[in-house]
């Protein structure tokens, strides 16, 4: 459903982080709040440490349990998705893959979505182009432009303090936001130079 601009951004964030608290959550908090500054948002979380009991031995959608039905609604009906998860065997956790199977194969198709991760260090980066984005390519979901990496030399305890990702952070909001409005534009009207225009 295209967003309405009258209305707050549905922003549903997923952290695939299996422990509370969590570097991963801190992170898409902030995306979150950096959104939140731009533009009205209705914002949830979704963390895999409250839902995951319920995706464990789940093999189709309807054995999933209400906890993680509702998140799957929430998913497939959010305005934008922010998703993080740590680094683990050099690719996102199990259960958030889990659960991202039980989303509609159609259901995300040109829905925005920012991705970021957290690892041990810089080189795990990469898990957002090697792993995120080909999972929301398949979904035929709208990546957007930047994504967002920290490592744990970026938080204090589980607190993020590092000013370059906070850099990044704003960068990647300001540069995805323009693609979230233009789902609220229907095709026909959107001039051709809208993405650009920012």
């Amino acid at each position: 459903m295209p967003h309405n601009e009258s209305s707050p951004l549905r922003v549903v964030a997923v952290s695939g982080s299996l422990h509370e608290p969590s570097k991963t959550t801190a992170l898409i908090r902030a995306i979150v709040d950096e959104v939140a500054t731009r533009t009205p948002v209705a914002a949830e979380l979704i963390e895999l440490t409250a839902i995951g009991p319920e995706l464990a031995g789940a093999l189709r959608r309807d054995q999933v349990g209400p906890g993680a039905e509702a998140a799957l609604r929430s998913i497939e009906t959010a305005d934008l998705l922010v998703v993080g998860s740590p680094v683990y065997r050099a690719s996102f956790t199990g259960l958030f893959k889990h659960l991202f199977d039980f989303v509609g194969q159609y259901e995300l198709v040109d829905k925005p979505v920012l991705v970021s991760a957290t690892g041990g260090g810089e080189r795990h980066a990469l898990i957002l182009e090697h792993q995120f984005r080909p999972l929301f390519g398949f979904f035929q979901a709208l990546t957007l432009p930047l994504g967002v990496y920290a490592s744990n030399t970026d938080f204090d305890g589980y607190e993020l303090t590092s000013e370059p990702v906070r850099q990044r952070i704003q960068l990647a909001v300001q540069r995805g936001l323009p693609f979230v409005r233009q789902q609220g534009i229907p095709a026909e009207v959107r001039p051709s130079s809208y993405v650009g225009a920012w």
